[in-house]
């Protein structure tokens, strides 16, 4: 079980922002025009969400969010936390009110909770995958548009660690950086990372992208915090470790591209310390959770 991550400010907005995009996309102009033709008004129910699958509970204050927002006399209470594992009937929340509402508020609620839940149980995966060993699982910014942050908050709570959260937060430098500003830093990995230094707002993480371990030994003699190691093999990345410990040893090395279940664990073997992968937040299979009628 990971630690309940803070369900903070920012995740608060994104899902206030995400929430009634939701709702105004299901309900539209009319409402829930079944339910309103099908049941009195008058009518109030409960009902448990409960886990169909083995998997790491995210995204439960999102639940709640979203049922007071459709209706602000319904009550709902939390079984679980999120971070938490969930086995086959696990009740994760209780909600009850009136039918009509619940209703309304059914798909939506489930919609936030399996995506979120999803991407936290196969973090979960991963970090299982590496444990015993020095590395960290990272996500990446390959992420739905206007939900990045809520899909790092289930990262985290599949005991994950977020990588930045945008261009505006750490400097990466990429392929494409490097050749743009190949002429001015005269073909020198080491440079251009101390250009970035001078040129970066101060204090911010610097961490440039190397395919070779001759970029490698370039590029650790500029100093920088983190070296991306790129579709690299164990064996590679074994050889980068030792040229790392050898040549800067305070450089923390991130192992990234084809990185899957069957690779991760030799390469968190092979001494890096991060290891980022697109996988958890844009290829997440939803876990499965459902309502039952009380």
């Amino acid at each position: 079980m990971t630690a309940c991550p803070s369900f903070g400010t920012a995740e608060q907005s994104s899902a206030r922002t995400l929430i009634a995009l939701a709702l105004e996309e299901d309900l539209g102009t009319f409402g829930d025009i079944t339910s309103d033709a099908m049941l009195p008004a008058e009518i109030t129910g409960s009902v448990n969400i409960v886990s169909r699958v083995p998997g790491v509970v995210s995204g439960l204050p999102i639940g709640e969010m979203v049922l007071l927002e459709v209706d602000a006399r319904c009550a709902w209470q939390s079984h679980a936390a999120d971070g938490h594992d969930v086995e086959p009937g696990s009740v994760v929340a209780s909600l009850s009110g009136h039918v009509r509402s619940l209703l309304r508020a059914e798909r939506t609620i489930l919609n936030f909770l399996t995506h979120l839940s999803g991407i936290a149980t196969l973090t979960r995966t991963y970090v299982d995958a590496v444990g015993g060993t020095n590395a960290v699982i990272l996500d990446t910014r390959k992420t739905l548009p206007g939900w990045r942050i809520l899909q790092k908050y289930a990262v985290r709570c599949g005991g994950g660690t977020n990588h930045r959260i945008g261009l505006w937060d750490a400097v990466l430098i990429k392929d494409n950086h490097l050749a743009a500003v190949a002429e001015n830093a005269g073909g020198s990995l080491a440079e251009v990372v101390r250009l970035a230094r001078e040129k970066a707002p101060r204090g911010v993480v610097i961490e440039i992208e190397v395919d070779s371990l001759e970029q490698l030994a370039d590029a650790v003699q500029g100093a920088p915090d983190i070296v991306l190691l790129d579709n690299m093999t164990p064996m590679q990345l074994s050889e980068a470790v030792s040229l790392r410990d050898r040549e800067s040893p305070g450089v923390l090395l991130e192992a990234s591209g084809g990185v899957d279940l069957t690779t991760v664990t030799a390469i968190a073997q092979t001494g890096v310390e991060r290891i980022s992968i697109g996988r958890l937040t844009h290829s997440a299979p939803s876990l499965d959770l459902g309502f039952d009628w009380q």
